[in-house]
This record gives structure tokens, C-alpha cells and sequence, in this order.
């Protein structure tokens, strides 16, 4: 099976997974990590809405605690009428831990539609190199 496959079937696993008893809207993610591992995350929603996690949230912690700390790629998998991106908060989760090059592919349950660079998708986003003197 090839990565893509891969990433697409462990995040809409997830996807399914999700819980999501507000919206009905569940998103899953996947990540290929640095380790050559596949980490996945789904959006856990709660009554209190700003206390509720993303999926790539998910995916992320999961690939931290599985010792990687470089993703290489990232799916982000929803049941929508158009493709969802990931939001800006997660944008920057994923900045964190990528390269300006690394792949968020956006899929549906069709498989993936369109993958853009994370530069693509958050150009100038927030770095260290700022908190330095």
C-alpha cells in the first residue's frame, strides 16, 4: 500500500471515529511522520465549544507521544460539500513540526482531491526565530 492510501484510510478511520454529538461535522487527520509511522487524530467535540479538539490536534499529539517530531505529510479527511483546510490554529500546530514544503493533502470520502504545500497554505506564519533577540 502506498502512503497516500495509507494516510487515506487511517484518517477516515479516525474520521469515523470522531466525536462530533453537536455538529454531526467529524473530521479525521493522518500524519506520515519522520519515523515512517502513521499517526492519526479525529475532532472531539464538547458541550463547552472552545474546549473541543481538531483532528490535526489529535494526529499531532498521537505523533509526539509515538517519539516522531517531523511531519512529512498530512491528510485531513471530511464528509463536506467542499474540502475543508485545516484551521489557522492547526495551520500553525502543523508549522511546528513541518517545513515550508511538507504536503497537507485535503480529501473526501472520495479520496484525495488537492495536496498543497503548507507555504501554500500559510505563507508567513509564526516562528521561533522571532522570539529571539
Amino acid at each position: 500500500m502506498n502512503i497516500n492510501n495509507k494516510l487515506f484510510s487511517t484518517a477516515l478511520e479516525a474520521c469515523n471515529k470522531a466525536y462530533a454529538p453537536y455538529s454531526d461535522f467529524k473530521v479525521g487527520a493522518a500524519i506520515y511522520a519522520d519515523n515512517l509511522q502513521v499517526y492519526s487524530g479525529c475532532n472531539v467535540e464538547n458541550i463547552s465549544f472552545p474546549c473541543g479538539t481538531c483532528a490535526e490536534a489529535g494526529a499531532i499529539a498521537a505523533m509526539i507521544n509515538g517519539g516522531a517530531k517531523k511531519i512529512i505529510e498530512i491528510l485531513i479527511i471530511a464528509d463536506s460539500r467542499t474540502l475543508i483546510k485545516p484551521c489557522g490554529a492547526c495551520l500553525q500546530r502543523i508549522a511546528e513540526f513541518s517545513t515550508p514544503e511538507t504536503l497537507i493533502h485535503l480529501a473526501n470520502l472520495k479520496g484525495i482531491q488537492k495536496t498543497l504545500s503548507l507555504k501554500q497554505l500559510l505563507p508567513e506564519n509564526f516562528s521561533a526565530e522571532e522570539l529571539t533577540k
